[in-house]
């Protein structure tokens, strides 16, 4: 077996995505966050070809060699999840897992919901479930941390002083954000944009990254090229989900489900998925220890395992 990812680019949902995929087997479709890309999957994609299972993840749009639309309405999760149904269309995949993290995991809900008989099994990584509503993500988020707009990174990231602060020092602010958990304060310092609303990365000291370099190169090289315009779209189409007509109406995920959480995560807390149980009855939860925010990548060993155990549990 090949050691190296496949790449094509597919048409899906009218926009053309770049996929990278290992293995053969039965489908399991890896969903990145922000400011991530197919390569935050790069541990389990090979770990999962190993186990038998074709691993597939998309530069999701707005990311890397995906398309990036211009316009923030563009990004609502209606779209994305139909991003998501169009690429198992070409892939000629009737039913998949699903795993997701950080905006990916929110997408990996949202998609149970709308096209739950494409949906095998759920794995979830740090961002807990929340039922569709009519309340704006970015304020209700914002509020429940007691936070103000300028204290808040998802309110800031609205703004173009975001995007200039970001590509002033691509390399630098993406290294400032991936951070180990021995430096999951500084991910609070990022949150409140420094504390004092002056950005996201001014106030943090320099960089103790878990990546390599050579790892930080690969982040680094595409957002120099493509700029985070894209990622910041998600943040910006967020509260127009509230404004969706005929969103999906229902609350309940009936379908096998694995939550991960990370210890030290000071953003998307453990506790925060306290709750999820209520609405999705086949759900298991589990915590990795000693770790922040990026899990698959801070500890891919630990991830690894808990997906290819919930996998094996499953009738596929």
């Amino acid at each position: 077996m090949t050691t190296e990812p496949r790449h094509s680019t597919i048409s899906t949902n009218g926009i053309r995505m770049h996929i990278a995929e290992m293995g053969d087997g039965f489908p399991v479709i890896m969903l990145h966050g922000w400011p991530e890309l197919w390569y935050s999957w790069r541990h389990q994609l090979p770990a999962l070809a190993a186990a038998g299972y074709r691993a597939i993840a998309p530069d999701m749009r707005g990311y890397g060699g995906t398309d990036a639309p211009a316009d923030p309405r563009e990004y609502t999760m209606k779209a994305v999840c139909a991003d998501i149904a169009g690429l198992m269309d070409t892939l000629g995949l009737e039913r998949a897992v699903v795993a997701g993290h950080d905006w990916g995991g929110a997408a990996l809900w949202q998609f149970a919901l709308r096209y739950p008989d494409r949906v095998a099994g759920l794995i979830g990584l740090n961002t807990p479930y929340s039922p569709p509503s009519n309340a704006r993500t970015t304020e209700v988020v914002r509020d429940a941390f007691g936070l103000t707009d300028r204290t808040f990174y998802m309110r800031y990231f609205l703004t173009e002083a975001a995007e200039r602060e970001f590509e002033a020092n691509v390399r630098t602010n993406l290294a400032k954000t991936f951070m180990p958990y021995t430096r999951c304060e500084d991910l609070w310092t990022f949150a409140t944009v420094g504390g004092d609303g002056s950005g996201c990365w001014t106030n943090i000291a320099p960089p103790d990254t878990f990546l390599t370099s050579a790892e930080l190169d690969v982040y680094a090289e595409a957002f120099e090229r493509t700029g985070i315009r894209g990622g910041f779209n998600w943040y910006r189409a967020a509260d127009l989900n509230a404004d969706e007509v005929d969103r999906p109406a229902g609350l309940v995920i009936d379908k096998p489900a694995l939550m991960i959480t990370a210890e030290h995560d000071r953003i998307l807390r453990p506790e925060m998925a306290a709750g999820m149980g209520q609405f999705m009855p086949n759900l298991s939860t589990e915590m990795v220890r000693n770790c922040s925010h990026w899990t698959q990548q801070e500890r891919p060993d630990e991830t690894n395992r808990l997906m290819l155990d919930f996998l094996s549990s499953l009738d596929l």
